[in-house]
């Protein structure tokens, strides 16, 4: 498993960095498009799956038909993000929010006239909206970054800060982690990895800092490191519930030794808008 976690590294990082720092902006926002497309696909088999045996990958699971996000909604999920990229890439970060509003009426409407044959539409449009901002409205925060001024270092710092301290979380609390951090959520995280991730968070992004960003305070940007760190794993937490919830370990298989796109992306959905934020009113 580490074997196979340092050879996708190897492969994928480098082309990820020549994407960000070659990459026409409208390659870029294809690129995290595409993510987001996958990620979704594996949500909607988490959110779908009920009564799976433990330590199984999401695609080796059983769905409850009853369970399952109708085609409607996913449609609809996939036809809104699509135009949630369009808007990121545009830079109209106002756009957005019209978006995720409209999707939120468009979707009370479709339960509205479905409620008659299946009674739980309330439900559905409640895990159509969830996932429409936790993934696709997250994930376009990259693209506004990247597409934005100084898009390319702010893309590099928030990924590299972000990976830094998922690595180091992973191993250090794999070394040495004796305290469980959030068992009900995620047995196998503890208080150590998590300190030592918050520390690469800092290393990382104090390094950064110095190449980049020489007129933002150390102050304000040992805050950023921190809420960026505190996001990631709040976000790698969050994830986990919808894994506890189906009973499944990954949520797929298409990132050899790191699981499913969901499991790479999970910190990065939460410390993106952090990112963002931070880059337009503090920097």
């Amino acid at each position: 498993m580490h074997l196979k976690r340092w050879i996708t590294s190897i492969v994928a990082l480098p082309l990820l960095a020549l994407l960000i720092y070659k990459g026409p902006p409208l390659l870029f926002t294809l690129f995290v498009f595409v993510v987001c497309i996958l990620a979704l696909l594996e949500f909607f088999r988490i959110v779908s799956a009920r009564g799976t045996s433990r330590g199984k990958t999401i695609s080796d699971s059983g769905a409850d038909p009853r369970s399952t996000l109708p085609l409607p909604f996913q449609a609809l999920t996939f036809a809104f993000s699509a135009v949630i990229f369009w808007a990121a890439h545009k830079r109209s970060p106002e756009f957005i929010l019209h978006l995720v509003t409209l999707n939120l009426l468009v979707a009370s409407l479709l339960a509205v006239s479905r409620y008659k044959s299946n009674r739980s539409m309330l439900e559905n449009v409640f895990r159509q909206a969830l996932c429409m901002i936790y993934i696709p409205v997250c994930l376009s925060y990259i693209v506004l970054i990247r597409n934005g001024a100084g898009g390319i270092h702010w893309t590099f710092l928030l990924l590299s800060t972000v990976f830094a301290g998922d690595i180091s979380a992973y191993y250090i609390g794999s070394a040495v982690g004796k305290h469980k951090l959030c068992p009900a959520v995620s047995p196998g995280k503890t208080v150590e990895g998590a300190i030592g991730g918050i520390g690469a968070n800092l290393a990382v992004g104090s390094l950064w800092k110095l190449y980049s960003l020489p007129a933002v305070s150390w102050q304000s940007c040992v805050i950023f490191f921190l809420l960026i760190g505190l996001a990631g794993q709040i976000g790698d937490l969050f994830e986990s519930l919808f894994k506890r919830g189906a009973d499944v370990k990954d949520s797929g298989i298409i990132v050899p030794g790191h699981g499913g796109m969901l499991d790479r992306i999970d910190a990065v959905l939460f410390a993106a808008p952090v990112a963002y934020y931070f880059k337009e009113f503090m920097a």
